[in-house]
């Protein structure tokens, strides 16, 4: 699943190609996504304008022209792919994962423009479209959701409050989109080995220098990814011939059996699963 380094790149992208255009015609071949499209779908979003690509967590938001918002989920498995009208590149995706071309099958929805448009590509439908009619529901939506990692309200006071008392381990934390938004399975076990926390540790065994980490390491590991173009678990460069290549700065995500790339340390990455995720850590640093 993209994680919200990724999003933040897709959002890029599509801030290049399709801010200030007329989305001309709306084509849905499968309205049967995570949340079914509404039938009106079509006729809220063609003739209008994108006025701005924002995100928050890992969800990409279209602002239009007349105050009303278009909200996109990737899901698991989602992918949007540009397609020009006249000259075609080899490589559509606007990301970094799943395929580099538009596939054959699995193209959901079409959003038309002039010369060009995006296609959304979901093989396993966990992805979905929603509109709002102003910024009230838009804010409305995410109201029970946690600030963003990066954010500077994801800090010490805000983290130590929620964590006092809990009996859930901080890798679910980390996880749980109500107490921090936008941290995903691979972030979650990066932004841990830095703090030098292990997993299992259960939240209110989590002292003040911890928190203090937590909120510094989840903004350096998330910024550090977006930098790098976000992870590439199948390394190829996107339509702007750029590379994601955080994955090449993994300290321990699948990194199982190999060497703690931490100075002075001789043990190895160890894999369990919590919460059915594969969890990457050192026994050894982490405490």
């Amino acid at each position: 699943m993209p994680e919200l380094p990724e999003v933040e790149i897709v959002k890029r992208s599509l801030k290049n190609r399709i801010n200030y255009k007329k989305i001309k015609k709306i084509i849905i071949k499968n309205r049967n996504l995570r949340f079914k499209v509404p039938q009106n779908f079509e006729n809220i979003l063609e003739g209008r304008v994108v006025i701005d690509i924002l995100r928050f967590s890992k969800y990409i938001i279209l602002s239009l022209d007349n105050s009303s918002f278009c909200l996109i989920h990737l899901g698991m498995s989602g992918t949007l792919h540009l397609i020009n009208n006249k000259k075609q590149k080899k490589i559509t995706n606007l990301s970094f994962y799943h395929s580099k071309t538009l596939p054959k099958k699995h193209n959901h929805i079409k959003i038309k423009f002039s010369n060009f448009m995006i296609v959304y590509n979901d093989p396993r439908r966990f992805g979905f479209f929603k509109v709002f009619k102003n910024k009230y529901e838009l804010n409305k939506y995410f109201e029970k959701k946690g600030p963003e990692a990066i954010s500077s309200q994801f800090n010490y006071k805000y983290i130590k409050n929620k964590l006092e008392n809990k009996n859930k381990n901080i890798k679910n934390f980390l996880l749980d989109q109500n107490f921090v938004s936008g941290i995903g399975n691979i972030y979650s076990n990066e932004i841990l080995f830095h703090c030098k926390i292990n997993p299992l540790k259960l939240a209110k065994k989590i002292n003040n220098k911890n928190i203090r980490n937590l909120s510094k390491y989840s903004k350096l590991v998330l910024n550090l990814a977006i930098k790098y173009g976000g992870s590439s678990i199948r390394d190829f460069k996107n339509t702007k011939g750029v590379s994601g290549s955080f994955q090449n700065e993994f300290k321990v995500y699948d990194r199982e059996k190999k060497n703690c790339p931490r100075r002075n340390c001789r043990s190895k990455i160890s894999k369990i699963f919590i919460s059915n995720r594969s969890t990457f850590f050192c026994k050894s640093c982490q405490k």
